[in-house]
């Protein structure tokens, strides 16, 4: 069983992908996210340290994480990769749909650590890998928008059938796409078939920078699965 890690953002599409590399029979050893240089939010979705650890602790898997600036980003992921190597990963699990220069700077960066690039999701509709999130018991909510493509009443709704319903019905006059592949939002996902706890968020509040609306998770808690 060839071991792995998976890039963790900690949202939907990390978390399905992480979901099919265990189906298709790879032992997925550790989750590997890039940080911002004080340690204390992942690079990419601006998403609490602290959070990222209790989603780690809930599915039961070591969490690696590795600060980097965005001009020092790729430099810091090879080190990464290069350590966990080291302790036997042959490859690692990446959650990219449909954008090309993705694909090209996982393979490569990928290729050029010596470890192979495993991406479940790439080339399936948005459309079929959302409904598949859902009906695979994932549970997950919009922790970050876009506030020039959503509005703040998007910040905190569930991941489920009506909330399809919706992005989609809004993808028919504006340019939304299901899963957010543009930035449209972010996901945090605290329940589904990974998990041995569910993460409970117990208070947030709203909060407005950079032209985004997060959620800012203050208190969570784990919990037994219902």
């Amino acid at each position: 069983m060839s071991k792995v890690f998976v890039s963790w953002s900690g949202g939907k599409e990390s978390s399905l992908a992480c979901y099919r590399a265990r189906k298709a029979g790879l032992e997925v050893c550790y989750l590997a996210n890039m940080a911002t240089e004080d340690r204390t939010r992942s690079r990419t979705h601006g998403l609490s340290a602290r959070i990222l650890k209790m989603q780690a602790r809930a599915m039961g898997v070591p969490l690696v994480q590795r600060p980097a600036t965005w001009q020092s980003y790729e430099a810091e992921f090879k080190k990464m990769v290069g350590e966990l190597k080291q302790r036997g990963i042959e490859g690692g699990v990446f959650g990219d749909i449909d954008l090309e220069e993705h694909r090209e700077w996982v393979e490569r960066v990928c290729r050029e650590a010596g470890i192979t690039a495993h991406q479940p999701l790439w080339g399936e509709s948005q459309d079929e890998i959302l409904r598949d999130f859902i009906s695979s018991g994932f549970r997950a909510v919009v922790i970050a928008i876009r506030a020039d493509r959503l509005g703040e009443e998007w910040l905190g709704r569930s991941i489920d059938m009506d909330f399809y319903a919706g992005i989609k019905e809004l993808g028919r006059t504006q340019n939304i796409t299901p899963c957010g592949e543009a930035g449209e939002y972010h996901t945090l996902v605290v329940d589904g078939p990974l998990f041995q706890k569910r993460l409970e968020i117990t208070e947030a509040r709203k909060v407005f920078r950079d032209q985004h609306w997060f959620l800012e998770i203050t208190g969570a808690e784990l919990r037994a699965k219902r």
